[in-house]
């Protein structure tokens, strides 16, 4: 993981972060322990609460017991927020980008600057949780609607910087078992039809198959209640079979805060995932 932040330019833009993260790697989690430093503890604690779904409640209070079960100069972190300001530096980068209250824009490119709908006309920004106002500024008020979007290239940067992932992600060319059954959507009609129509795409094995999936949810658990918050998930189908459904490969690259769903204005959300697709489809990008 360091080193793939020193790839990254990372270490060079970032040389306080950087540099952070790199001691905490250093640093024994208590005297004479050489099996987990500072870092590696955090991060296994951490995969352990997103496995099994911990609340950050229940997170913090067992960093709690843990460091007073440890000696007493140990470096744990004591809790929850301090655990992210350890890893904040390895995160993925997210952009917040404002959207209209009615679904007719995001708050981007040409439209970055406007504090009303050019379509509908419906303020920006919002003063309380019932009133919208023209007169509301950026600093004091909050917008009406957010859409979260995770980028997808460094992502798969990431991928084919792992030589692990990077052999996978040609497996449907190199290992996969030819018989004329159907074991793998490789097998499948559309996709020899689309390697027909586009063979210079096809020749390519690294060239990455994407399958794009949407559907609301209830971030409240409460049935009664028609608030739906909608995820964009894109699969990989150039994993091999038994990995291409697992969490691990399905990338989480967009949420649309409710609270109603987006309905067929979900293409306007969309934008920023096509543009980026456009990006690697026509250009690629070098790993």
């Amino acid at each position: 993981m360091i080193c793939d932040l020193g790839q990254d330019g990372f270490q060079q833009a970032h040389a306080p972060l950087y540099e952070k993260i790199e001691n905490d790697s250093k640093m024994h989690l208590y005297p004479g322990c050489t099996a987990f430093t500072r870092l590696s503890t955090v991060l296994a604690l951490v995969n352990l609460k997103a496995r099994y779904g911990w609340s950050d409640k229940s997170f913090t209070e067992l960093l709690v017991l843990l460091k007073k079960l440890l000696p007493e100069d140990n470096t744990l972190s004591k809790n929850q927020y301090e655990t992210k300001k350890i890893l904040c530096p390895v995160g993925m980068k997210y952009q917040k980008i404002h959207a209209c209250l009615n679904d007719c824009i995001l708050y981007r490119n040409d439209f970055a600057e406007l504090r009303n709908c050019p379509t509908c006309g419906v303020s920006r920004y919002k003063v309380n949780n019932d009133e919208y106002s023209d007169h509301a500024t950026a600093n004091k008020s909050r917008s009406t609607k957010v859409c979260w979007y995770l980028p997808i290239i460094p992502r798969f940067k990431l991928l084919f910087g792992n030589g692990h992932d990077a052999k996978n992600l040609t497996w449907h060319a190199d290992r996969r078992k030819i018989d004329g059954l159907l074991r793998h959507p490789a097998d499948s009609s559309q996709w020899k039809e689309f390697d027909c129509h586009y063979p210079d795409f096809g020749n390519e094995p690294r060239n990455l198959r994407l399958g794009l999936a949407s559907d609301g949810m209830n971030p409240f658990g409460n049935l009664s209640t028609s608030h739906s918050s909608w995820s964009v998930l894109l699969m990989i189908y150039n994993l091999p079979h038994w990995l291409c459904m697992k969490r691990k490969y399905i990338m989480l690259c967009m949420m649309i805060v409710g609270p109603r769903h987006p309905g067929n204005d979900i293409d306007v959300y969309l934008a920023p995932l096509i543009e980026e697709l456009t990006t690697l489809s026509e250009d690629g990008v070098d790993v």
